[in-house]
C-alpha cells in the first residue's frame, strides 16, 4: 500500500502511538483478513513491533503528547517522501498562560511564577505583531532537535550541558488574538522548523510576564486540513483504507 495518510491526533499520547496503530490495524488486516471496528487508542500500541509488517508507515513531523491536531502519515513508497511533508508550513492555535514559565516550554513542567504587571491589550497584540516576519529561533532545550546525534530534550532530561544555535524562521501571520489575563491565543502560520514553545517563551519575555504554551493544536499542513483528517482513537481499517491518498 502506497499514499499518505491525514491522521488528528488527541491529547495525552504520542506520535508514535499513532502510528503504531496504524501499522497494528495494517498488520491485522493482511494477517486475518479482517478487523474489529473502532479499537480504541491506547498507549500499549507503542510497544508494538514491525517484523511482520509488508507495509511500512512512518509520520513527517511529531506533536507532543500535549499537542493535538494534524499529523500526516507515510505508508510504504511514500515513506522516501517524508521529507517533503515536513518542510511544509504548518498553521497552529496556541493557547498561552502569561505570569509563568515552565521548565520544558508547556505545561507537563514545572511552573515558575513571574512576578510582574498584567499587560494591556495594546501592548499584547503590538507585541505580537513584532514577532510576524523572519525571525532567528533557538529552538527549546526539551525540543526534538538533534544536538550531536541526539534529541535535546533527552540531553536535557538527563542534565547535560549543551547549546543548539538560534536559525531563521518564518511567522507568516498571527491572527484571531484572544485575551483575558493570563490567557492568550491565538492562531499561527508558521514556516517549518519553529518552534512554538520557543515562540511562547519569546513572547513571555518581551511582555516581561513570562510564558508557557497550554494548549496546543497543528489546524493546518500546507493545505491540508485537519476538518479532513481521521480521528486516531476511533480509527479503523474500514476508514484507514478509504483515507489513503495518493498524489
Amino acid at each position: 500500500m502506497d499514499g499518505f495518510l491525514l491522521v488528528d491526533k488527541p491529547v495525552g499520547i504520542t506520535s508514535h502511538d499513532v502510528v503504531a496503530r496504524v501499522r497494528r490495524l495494517l498488520s491485522q488486516s493482511d494477517s486475518r483478513h479482517s478487523i474489529v471496528a473502532s479499537q480504541k487508542l491506547t498507549t500499549n500500541d507503542s510497544r508494538l513491533t514491525t517484523r511482520a509488517l509488508k507495509v511500512r508507515v512512518g509520520h513527517t513531523g511529531t506533536l507532543d503528547p500535549l499537542a493535538s491536531g494534524l499529523m500526516i502519515l507515510v505508508l510504504g513508497s511514500y515513506t522516501k517522501q517524508a521529507q517533503e511533508f515536513s518542510k511544509m508550513d504548518k498553521t497552529y492555535e496556541v493557547e498561552l498562560s502569561l505570569g509563568a514559565t515552565s521548565a520544558t516550554g508547556d505545561g507537563e513542567g514545572s511552573i515558575t511564577e513571574v512576578g510582574g504587571q498584567k499587560p494591556e491589550d495594546g501592548e499584547v497584540k503590538k507585541v505580537l505583531k513584532s514577532f510576524v516576519g523572519e525571525i532567528r529561533q533557538t529552538p527549546h532545550a526539551h525540543s526534538a532537535v538533534k544536538i550531536g546525534g541526539q534529541r535535546a530534550y533527552k540531553l536535557a532530561r538527563a542534565g547535560k550541558k549543551f547549546k543548539i544555535e538560534p536559525r531563521k524562521v518564518t511567522i507568516f501571520s498571527i491572527e484571531d488574538i484572544e485575551y483575558k489575563y493570563p490567557k492568550l491565543s491565538f492562531a499561527a502560520k508558521v514556516s517549518s522548523g519553529t518552534y512554538i514553545r520557543s515562540l511562547a517563551e519569546d513572547i513571555g519575555q518581551k511582555l516581561g510576564t513570562g510564558a508557557y504554551v497550554s494548549a496546543l493544536r497543528r489546524t493546518k499542513i500546507s493545505d491540508y486540513d485537519v476538518k479532513n483528517a481521521l480521528k486516531a482513537d476511533t480509527l479503523d481499517i474500514q476508514a484507514l483504507l478509504t483515507g489513503v491518498v495518493k498524489l
